[in-house]
């Protein structure tokens, strides 16, 4: 079938003008994940630095009773290490949803339904317990299908979504139960649990960031291909 012959595409149900480039939005997503993997990377190189050096003689920071002790130089460079850690990744997850929202509204532009998550969701689904264990999944999900209905989800997204969930389990990995100070001590007493989490985190950064380059790659095809016929 040539060209000529070939049917046309289903008309936008709104105009081409209203999508929204995704490149760039990816493009910094990516750069940012990146950067979150580095600092929990540095993160784990710290943790071993602990290990290695042991807890000294005169015990915990946290001395108990609202006494503490000084800390040495290796533990105050845990604790800006610690900050720059949080700092990048509180960017990282600002960029994401960027990302995820300017997907959401061309999912919404190219398929003409509306998500299955109202707006303020892609806020609230983070951080609600319980629901936070799939409405984030449940949105990234929702982009790839309400445009693409009849491909598989890419096996992507459900690594990054038990990475995820695997890095917030048990209060050792993207939120600690404990102060940092409690941390340093975890690190000289017993610093496997840290280092574990400290790899599911990193994996976890890794596969969000080919995540966004699939979904970006999948739609930003799609827009070319209506952009085309609507011209």
């Amino acid at each position: 079938m040539n060209e000529k012959d070939s049917p046309a595409a289903a008309p936008l149900p709104v105009p081409a003008s209203a999508l929204r480039p995704v490149r760039g939005p990816a493009r910094l997503a990516v750069v940012a994940l990146a950067l979150a993997g580095v600092a929990w990377a540095a993160r784990a190189v710290w943790h071993i630095r602990l290990a290695v050096a042991g807890q000294p003689a005169s015990g915990p920071p946290d001395q108990g009773d609202g006494v503490h002790r000084p800390l040495n130089a290796l533990e105050n460079s845990y604790h800006l290490v610690d900050s720059a850690g949080g700092a990048v990744t509180a960017v990282c997850a600002l960029v994401f949803l960027l990302w995820l929202d300017r997907v959401r509204d061309n999912a919404r532009a190219l398929s003409g339904a509306e998500p299955r998550y109202p707006y303020l969701w892609l806020f609230l689904g983070w951080i609600v317990p319980v629901v936070n264990l799939w409405i984030p999944r449940g949105m990234v999900a929702d982009v790839h299908r309400s445009v693409f209905p009849d491909r598989r989800l890419p096996a992507v997204v459900n690594w990054w979504w038990g990475l995820w969930l695997a890095g917030l389990a048990g209060g050792v990995g993207l939120i600690y139960a404990d102060s940092t100070d409690e941390v340093i001590v975890r690190a000289y007493t017993g610093v496997w649990p840290l280092l574990a989490a400290d790899l599911v985190i990193v994996a976890a950064a890794g596969t969000a960031a080919l995540m966004v380059r699939t979904l970006t790659t999948a739609q930003q095809e799609r827009i070319d291909e209506v952009t085309r016929t609507d011209s």
